[in-house]
């Protein structure tokens, strides 16, 4: 079993078994930003029930920049490890813009098959605890965003904090 990062979120834990195999420059940078705290205090600020979740953005941790959610980073890119794992219900991924190589800190977590994001974004681990979590984040009420879609959270929806965790031996 490879390393995994322990999410905890204002509604629960979820636990990410990473791929270092498919993506392992995403993985090491996942994990650098993990390790200094980057995530800790943000929140899951696009939230589409059954597609994903998204969170990662540092601005999201101050409520008057709302309007620039899903536009921060860490004030660099990392090249894409598009791989042959399919995005799929559990699956994390790299969020970014329309430039492949554009993703930073941000990330979603699949709520449902989204396989046509397969090859196109960076998969690179999946979830092995916390489904009922995850399906409790994609179940909060949205409005629309400020792009016009259905996925701003009425709640906030905080990331507590995400920790590097060893390999579970009982796996």
């Amino acid at each position: 079993m490879n390393e995994a990062a322990q999410v905890t979120t204002t509604e629960g834990e979820m636990v990410i078994e990473f791929w270092p195999d498919a993506a392992p420059k995403t993985v090491a940078n996942f994990q650098k930003l993990a390790n200094q705290g980057f995530y800790d205090g943000t929140c899951f600020h696009r939230i589409i029930k059954g597609f994903m979740i998204q969170g990662g953005d540092p601005l999201t941790r101050d409520p008057d920049a709302a309007d620039r959610w899903g536009t921060g980073g860490p004030g660099y890119t990392i090249k894409a490890e598009f791989n042959n794992h399919s995005h799929q219900f559990g699956v994390v991924s790299m969020a970014r813009s329309s430039d492949p190589n554009s993703a930073g800190s941000q990330f979603f977590i699949c709520h449902g098959d989204a396989s046509f994001l397969d090859r196109h974004y960076t998969a690179f681990g999946h979830l092995i605890k916390g489904a009922d979590v995850l399906d409790k984040i994609a179940a909060t009420p949205v409005a629309q965003s400020g792009q016009g879609e259905a996925s701003k959270p009425l709640k906030r929806i905080g990331v507590v904090s995400i920790k590097i965790v060893p390999p579970d031996p009982a796996k």
